[in-house]
């Protein structure tokens, strides 16, 4: 089983003013479900690649534990910047 939960193809308005384009690489990413492994455990996938090169990202085949790391992460790096992190 593979599903596709969510990606965001990248905006140029993504970028901050004023930035150099040397400095930023601009991508795009994707998150589904798969279980397709061996131990048939389901995990999320995480693949981000660079505009421009499709089938050359990265791509995490992530735990439900690791899944929950990244996204406490997100949500402190949210806080830190006083952004509300959401439910």
């Amino acid at each position: 089983m593979r599903r596709s939960i969510d990606d965001y193809p990248f905006d140029p308005r993504d970028y901050p003013p004023r930035f150099e384009e040397d400095e930023l690489t601009p991508i795009s990413w994707a998150v589904a479900v798969s279980d397709d492994y061996d131990d048939a455990q389901p995990r999320i996938v995480l693949t981000v690649e660079e505009v421009g090169r499709p089938g050359e990202g990265l791509v995490g085949h992530l735990s439900p534990e690791i899944a929950r790391r990244l996204r406490v992460a997100i949500r402190d790096g949210l806080r830190e910047i006083g952004e509300d992190p959401g439910p």
